[in-house]
């Protein structure tokens, strides 16, 4: 292999192989820079398109498929659907690309709870245990030594104990008032949290515990790719109150949410047409215009659930007119990576988790793809890492995600977990690296219940937006919640037709 695959080792240790994948940036800039596009060279004439094949497409698209209407196709942009829910697998182990796991939802996220139990993963009321996470679920890297748990508990002291147990209370009172809910819109109210920051919060409500800033600091970059100075204190709060405090969970595969696409894929693949990035949608009289490089699609309403911001791009100037101002939601750029590993490296008083994290490191550590695995004995493994470019101006972090070659970030990973795995060179024969620049909304201060994202969230016209960044949160019960929702409104505009006549 070549030099830009094959990292290079210093003389006696393992090469390590590698590259980057699923990349699509060169796509997307297509379209960022308005270039020209090659005419269609077949019309198709359908009731109903979706734009975009992440968790929101496809279950707009399982709404729908239940719901017997089937006039309808999903073209996404990748070869692969899934979105952030993507995945990957080799000799070893399938693997996540992104989304590794579902909070076990509570009675209130009905959908998930639809769905689950369409899938198996929920039996009269019981979760199927070799779908919650096996244990040990999480551990934590601090002061040279593991620690089961991610709040830290090495050498805090009593002022620490006592910070932990307040910021407990507060999120108690917060989840007690019934407005930190999943999916949000079942019970936000407008709230004076959104105007200031995380950080702000904790400055006000006296929480100096430099551990407990840095634990909700971590949540921060984990679920919004931000920082605590740049997440609205709502949405900081909501990561903590709105899950219930003995809720089992959560739940896992070895491919993360992959496993849920797969499934969806399986009912669905029909309809979905991969390889098909949409150029433009425009008005043609009382009917909308759906073009790809080789299909355009005549349609009576359309579901975009790709992100928000594309719609600048791809809507004509007639329909964003019409629209109004597309919001300015600012997204995080992360980089993951696969680390295939020949054997695990050796460790002393600590059992492996499956989300392993390092303190004070600017990544978010990896999970093990094979820790559900029922084998007694795993030797080869899988680690899937992560890391939120959440330091700094998204912008800039995205071009430095382009401008620096893979070998570049193979070192600057192996470096990072060689705090906590020195000798990890030596198990590692490959790495393979996934860019996405624009991977997550960021709850930024003011953004929750904006007029600009609330108005679009609302829907109008026969363009229905259903991507989760219209939550301000990027989870995987937000997507399902607002394609599911896109799609019962869609349903309802062409008045509830349930034939395939028109293919």
């Amino acid at each position: 292999m070549g030099a830009a695959l094959v990292g290079l080792a210093p003389k006696g240790e393992r090469p390590i192989a590698g590259a980057f994948v699923n990349e699509s940036h060169l796509q997307g800039h297509r379209l960022r820079d308005r270039a020209k596009f090659a005419t269609p060279s077949q019309t198709v004439r359908i009731p109903l398109v979706i734009v975009g094949g992440g968790v929101a497409g496809l279950s707009a698209a399982w709404r729908l498929e239940k719901r017997g209407f089937r006039d309808f196709i999903l073209l996404e942009m990748e070869g692969q659907a899934g979105g952030n829910s993507r995945w990957g697998e080799n000799e070893i182990t399938a693997y996540p690309w992104a989304a590794h796991y579902v909070p076990a939802p509570g009675k209130k996220s009905a959908l998930v709870r639809e769905l689950f139990q369409e899938l198996g993963v929920l039996n009269d009321g019981r979760w199927e245990e070799r779908y919650l996470c096996f244990s040990p679920q999480e551990r934590l890297y601090l002061h040279g030594r593991w620690q089961e748990g991610l709040e830290p508990t090495l050498a805090v002291t009593a002022r620490d104990r006592e910070q932990y147990r307040r910021f407990e209370e507060r999120v108690e009172q917060f989840r007690a008032t019934g407005q930190f809910t999943i999916p949000v819109d079942l019970g936000a109210r407008p709230s004076p949290l959104d105007r200031l920051s995380m950080a702000e919060w904790l400055s006000q409500e006296g929480f100096d515990s430099s551990y407990l800033n840095w634990y909700i600091n971590y949540a921060c970059r984990d679920d919004y790719g931000a920082l605590a100075a740049d997440t609205s204190a709502w949405a900081g709060v909501h990561y903590f109150a709105a899950r219930e405090r003995e809720e089992k969970g959560p739940l896992t595969w070895a491919e993360g949410n992959g496993w849920i696409v797969k499934k969806l894929l399986a009912k669905l693949q029909r309809f979905v047409r991969t390889g098909s990035m949409v150029h433009q949608i425009a008005e043609e009289g009382s009917r909308l215009r759906v073009r790809t490089e080789s299909v355009e699609y005549n349609t009576e309403v359309v579901i975009f659930s790709a992100p928000t911001f594309l719609a600048q791009y791809i809507l004509n100037g007639a329909l964003l007119e019409k629209i109004g101002p597309v919001p300015k939601f600012q997204y995080s750029p992360w980089l993951t990576a696969n680390l295939t590993l020949e054997r695990l490296p050796r460790e002393q008083g600590s059992e492996p988790a499956w989300d392993n994290v390092i303190y004070d490191s600017p990544a978010l550590g990896y999970v093990v793809a094979t820790h559900q695995s029922l084998r007694s004995r795993v030797e080869r493994s899988v680690w899937t890492f992560y890391w939120a470019l959440a330091q700094g101006a998204p912008a800039g972090n995205r071009r430095l995600l382009l401008e620096k070659d893979w070998n570049y970030w193979k070192e600057a990973i192996l470096s990072d977990l060689a705090r906590a795995h020195p000798d990890l060179r030596s198990c590692v024969s490959r790495i393979d690296i996934m860019r996405l620049g624009h991977a997550m909304v960021r709850p930024t201060v003011g953004l929750l219940f904006s007029g600009e994202r609330q108005r679009l969230a609302a829907g109008f016209g026969r363009v229905l937006f259903a991507n989760s960044d219209l939550s301000g949160l990027s989870i995987f019960e937000e997507a399902q919640y607002r394609g599911v929702r896109a799609a019962e409104r869609a349903l309802r505009m062409l008045g509830g037709r349930h034939d395939s006549s028109s293919r």
